[in-house]
């Protein structure tokens, strides 16, 4: 008979408070600073915090992984209660967090950390399909397998409003940032084996360009995974929101269309003004 499992991800997943209660996944806040200060994603710092901080200072916020103590408690904790811990950080591409939460893993042979090779809902996406397997009964080593198989067909992509973020935080060059804003155009930027990549460039205002970008992802990938996809943003405005949620229901490809909101690591790069469709490819 295989152990109780407890899944965990980091705050990077984007989970909404409706999925941590609906499937009991325990949440470990990213680090986010402002300046010199420090706090707890999701926790003591939200993205309301961030855009007042940008406002005020013309800054933008950093985010940092915890170190590998800080994950051995975690762990710790869970392996006492005599669980198979399965752990998903974001992609290794962007951050210590995987690298870290595996020395810290070593400690134990019940702790499986999983490489997402995503960010955002893009991780969330194989965390819900880790829940539901662990709920059909399945072991954490084949849930780890068959996970290893789903990673490379999540397609993560968003539609940014800005490059602002994206320049300060030192993703893109200040020269390719005007030269987006002068053109007023909106980078798709896709997750690619792990790491962040410039697809197409719409032009226009973000509320146009959004339909074409979701019809766009769709027909890219018409053969997708029918069990659930996410609108993830980081708009304040319900408009563009419901009109792209309307749009992936209307499209018949997904039993399931769920809302998230981005928290203060997408938030801390991208900005405000951005919106993305997350699914897995068949």
């Amino acid at each position: 008979m295989s152990k109780r499992i407890k899944i965990v991800a980091d705050s990077t997943c984007d989970i909404s408070p409706e999925l941590i209660d609906r499937y009991s996944i325990e949440i470990h806040p990213f680090i986010v600073n402002l300046g010199e200060k420090s706090f707890r994603d999701g926790v003591d710092i939200h993205t309301s915090d961030i855009l007042k901080y940008y406002k005020e200072t013309g800054n933008v916020s950093k985010t940092a992984a915890a170190p590998p103590d800080e994950y051995s408690k975690l762990f710790r904790q869970w392996s006492a209660k005599d669980f198979d811990i399965l752990f998903f950080t974001i992609s290794s591409g962007f951050s210590s967090a995987y690298a870290n939460a595996k020395i810290a893993a070593e400690e134990f042979d019940n702790v499986y950390v999983v490489e997402s090779a995503n960010l955002s809902t893009g991780i969330l996406l194989l965390v819900l399909a880790a829940a539901d397997m662990a709920d059909s009964g399945m072991s954490a080593p084949d849930i780890v397998q068959r996970l290893t198989e789903l990673a490379p067909k999540v397609r993560a992509s968003f539609v940014i409003d800005t490059l602002e973020f994206l320049w300060k935080g030192g993703r893109c060059s200040g020269v390719a940032a005007l030269g987006a804003n002068m053109l007023k155009l909106k980078p798709c930027i896709e997750v690619i084996d792990g790491k962040m990549s410039v697809g197409k460039k719409y032009r226009g205002n973000i509320d146009k360009v959004i339909p074409q970008y979701i019809k766009d992802r769709l027909d890219s990938t018409p053969h997708v995974v029918r069990r659930r996809v996410f609108i993830t943003h980081t708009f304040e405005d319900r408009a563009p929101v419901e009109a792209a949620l309307k749009q992936a229901k209307d499209s018949g490809m997904f039993d399931e269309v769920l809302e998230t909101k981005a928290g203060c690591t997408i938030y801390s790069h991208c900005g405000p003004g951005t919106l993305g469709i997350l699914y897995i490819e068949e």
